[in-house]
């Protein structure tokens, strides 16, 4: 009997699938040769062009005009200064003229080649160095001279800013295996090595950009945490304004069907002989007014909390403004009131957005602006009701620190305005205070509707 082994056809897009399942060792060697094949091999002569960077230095950010256009290329003119300094530094110790020409240029090349492509300059300035090192003096050191050190250790300075911290580290292995090969096989009479003053430095140099490479991307989880924790708490405080919005709309309304249902019921005893018709018509109004008040009912269960109790006095109405009124000024907020137009009673949902309104603004007046005087305008206009509450600058903003505060009074004020079709503008004035005006539509028909359910 003979045993056969099946063997599975390995994928032909990954060479080292067929040893899987070799040590932890061989899986981490070949890992790192994926790696280096991927960060210095794989399109290393990509084109990826240094892009202008958005000012953000305390100085920069004043800058206008073509002076701020300027500074966003400020990471070009570096790159440009120490690879100009390096040319300089190559001309000068090859001597100048033709020779000096020569050996700028292939010092200023590489470093160059790093705001296109980055990591083709990190190749192209080991050949420069290998260039160079058999073309100059061996009294200027093997195999960087002056010049093409600083070039190449600008090269991967830069190179490990543009890319990722284990490019450096490639980097680095790959410049200590130059230097070992250049020092031990290609060293015959040579006076000088420059290999390990270039390990040290670039290793302090790649150091630098990597911690700098951990604080940036720290800061930058840090801001997108920060922002989506802004949003989640600005999404949530809407969330329970519009809960406590819909509350207060409910015993709004619930109070009306009531009445509704009330009179609806009684209306056919105080007439005497009412015709069939009349009758049914009555009971039809008072079961539809008491189905939309179950269904209120059940509504309020979703949107209430279960240790939310319904409030037992009536929801304030702008006839209740007055004592509001005091109330801030016991507190120390002088105030004032202005009446426009003829008042009259309105819709009770536009009465209590109106005076929770006047109440966030007052509020937000003591706590940010403490010491100020306030005032307050309601305008009975045709079409609807005009409200603006401005308060003035605190007195001595430099000695009063203003308490701190929720600070979504606005967006609760703009969220009982959005639900009644109104609109709002709130904004600094140029006296230094703050102005909040509010306009809420009242169609004629339901002024009308809420007189005739007074009597």
């Amino acid at each position: 009997m003979t045993e056969t082994t099946q063997t599975h056809p390995t994928p032909p897009g990954d060479p080292f699938e067929a040893h899987r399942s070799r040590s932890p060792e061989f899986r981490a060697a070949v890992g790192a040769l994926q790696g280096l094949r991927e960060d210095l091999f794989r399109d290393a002569f990509a084109y990826r062009p240094l892009a202008p960077r958005e000012p953000t230095g305390r100085f920069s950010r004043r800058l206008t005009g073509r002076k701020r256009q300027y500074a966003s290329w400020r990471p070009h003119a570096f790159v440009f200064a120490v690879g100009t300094f390096a040319m300089m530094i190559g001309w000068v110790d090859t001597g100048g003229a033709l020779p000096g020409l020569i050996t700028g240029l292939l010092t200023l090349g590489p470093v160059l080649l790093t705001l296109v492509r980055p990591v083709g300059a990190f190749w192209a300035s080991l050949v420069a160095t290998t260039i160079l090192a058999s073309a100059g003096d061996s009294l200027g050191g093997w195999p960087w001279m002056a010049g093409s050190f600083i070039s190449h250790l600008t090269v991967m300075a830069v190179v490990a800013i543009r890319t990722r911290p284990r490019t450096a580290a490639w980097m680095w292995l790959l410049t200590a295996a130059y230097g070992f090969v250049a020092e031990t096989i290609f060293s015959v009479h040579q006076y000088g090595t420059t290999v390990a003053p270039m390990l040290v430095c670039s290793a302090l140099a790649l150091l630098a950009v990597t911690v700098w490479h951990v604080r940036r991307q720290a800061e930058e989880e840090v801001t997108a945490q920060q922002t989506v924790t802004a949003h989640e708490r600005s999404r949530r405080t809407l969330l329970e304004e519009r809960t406590t919005i819909a509350r207060e709309l409910h015993d709004v309304v619930a109070h009306h069907m009531s009445v509704v249902a009330i009179q609806a019921e009684a209306a056919p005893y105080r007439v005497e002989n009412p015709p069939p018709e009349l009758e049914k018509a009555f009971a039809t109004i008072r079961e539809n007014a008491v189905a939309a008040l179950t269904e209120l009912r059940r509504v309020l269960g979703v949107v209430r909390a279960e240790d939310y109790e319904a409030p037992d006095t009536p929801q304030p109405t702008l006839a209740e403004l007055d004592g509001l009124l005091a109330n801030v000024r016991e507190a120390g907020l002088p105030v004032e009131k202005t009446v426009i137009g003829g008042v009259r009673e309105l819709p009770q949902g536009v009465e209590l957005s109106a005076y929770r309104i006047v109440q966030e603004a007052l509020s937000n007046t003591l706590r940010h602006a403490p010491g100020a005087d306030a005032r307050v305008e309601v305008a009975y206009v045709l079409g609807g009701l005009g409200l603006r509450i401005v308060n003035g600058p605190p007195p001595n903003p430099a000695l009063l620190k203003p308490s701190p505060g929720a600070g979504h009074g606005i967006t609760g004020m703009r969220e009982r305005v959005t639900m009644l079709n109104g609109e709002m503008t709130s904004a600094p004035t140029a006296d230094g205070g703050y102005e909040v005006a509010v306009f809420l539509p009242v169609a004629p028909s339901a002024v009308e509707d809420e007189t005739g359910a007074g009597a």
